[in-house]
């Protein structure tokens, strides 16, 4: 199968927009998340059920607040005990549509029912599956298949690609990444599936996605996460809607990006630049004059995909700030882009904030107007 035919048989991309699946994959995360802690709560909950045996005569009762101690103490050695290697792997099956936002082992096994439906449309192109996996903002992700059993001439096939891939849209976008598109994908099927279990691929940002099509009952194959330390990280997804951040690029011609999918409040408390142009505030288009047209400038970009190529610039900043810059952007996805020429040392420090459901008002704090960006064309 070939690069463009992978990417229009990405199921994900056909049945929802941008603004329609960005949201779904942060319900998918939250639910990762709330299944992962799960564990700690049945911990807890347990601890709180158990028996508590009555004092004797020669023991000696102690107050409440000693029994409040103690039963934390309880509690947390419950949880050290859940780390215990022979524990600590967490494992669960892997859904066709799915985001995976912890370490563990997830495992897809093809069902007969699944054979059945696809028979049903032959006619048409086979769906394709996608798990799309997150970290911290600090983390890449390292992948790892185990146990694969595809049949790749009979048209089944498990791809790993270096970032996500949304509607036809690349994160990050080509002129972010260091490697060419062709190169981030990874071809299970390209070579034998010995060699290409015992691989370890390890992502340039904290997210990254796997598409796969498995066809006959039983099939299927194990996908091991893990999270790394990145010591300078770059093109990062929030995985939540409020937090901070601070973006530095020592040296490097590399463009960065944060992106938050979620219409947020974004404060850009703190910009250092070697290199001093004047700030472009205010929706525009881009240009090669002004910061724009630098080697090292802060964008702001809003949008409804997550290409920040094909996103509306909405503020251009290049100048040390007297004081906080604050501007509010109704879309589903905010980005702080830092572009550097590698001359220099550039940093970015910012604070997010979820915006509430109502549509916020195009004034803002700082001089930042912003005339319905999202929906320009």
């Amino acid at each position: 199968m070939t690069l463009e035919a992978s990417e229009r048989a990405v199921a994900v991309g056909g049945m929802f927009g941008p603004a329609q699946l960005l949201p779904l994959l942060l319900l998918l995360f939250s639910l990762s998340y709330r299944t992962t802690g799960s564990r700690h709560l049945r911990a807890r909950a347990a601890l709180q059920k158990a028996p508590r045996l009555a004092p004797s005569s020669n023991v000696r009762t102690r107050d409440a607040g000693q029994d409040e101690v103690s039963a934390e103490s309880r509690w947390l050695a419950a949880l050290e005990r859940e780390k215990q290697p022979e524990d600590f792997i967490f494992r669960r099956p892997l859904r066709c549509l799915d985001m995976l936002a912890t370490e563990g082992h997830f495992t897809f096994t093809a069902s007969a029912e699944e054979e059945e439906e696809e028979e049903e449309e032959e006619e048409e192109e086979p769906s394709t599956c996608a798990a799309f996996i997150i970290g911290e903002p600090g983390e890449v992700v390292g992948l790892k298949l185990s146990d694969v059993n595809v049949d790749c001439d009979a048209g089944d096939f498990i791809k790993i690609f270096d970032g996500w891939v949304l509607q036809g849209e690349n994160f990050p976008s080509s002129q972010d990444h260091p490697l060419p598109l062709h190169r981030r994908y990874t071809d299970i099927c390209s070579s034998s599936l010995e060699a290409a279990a015992g691989r370890a691929i390890r992502s340039s940002q904290n997210v990254a996605a796997i598409f796969f099509r498995v066809r006959r009952p039983g099939g299927g194959f194990t996908l091991a996460v893990e999270k790394v330390h990145n010591p300078w990280p770059c093109n990062i997804v929030s995985p939540s809607p409020e937090g901070s951040f601070t973006m530095v690029l020592p040296h490097q011609k590399r463009n960065c990006s944060f992106s938050v999918i979620y219409p947020v409040e974004m404060e850009v408390t703190q910009l250092a630049l070697e290199e001093d142009h004047g700030n472009q505030l205010g929706p525009r288009g881009r240009s090669s004059s002004g910061c724009l047209g630098s080697g090292d400038y802060l964008e702001l970009l809003g949008g409804n995909g997550v290409d920040t190529s094909r996103m509306f610039p909405v503020a251009a900043l290049c100048f040390p700030l007297s004081r906080p810059a604050q501007i509010k952007m109704a879309c589903d996805n905010s980005v702080v882009r830092l572009v550097s020429s590698g001359n220099y040392v550039n940093r970015v420090s910012f604070r997010y904030r979820l915006l509430p459901p109502r549509r916020p008002s195009a004034t803002h704090h700082n001089g930042l107007d912003v005339d319905d960006a999202c929906n320009a064309e």
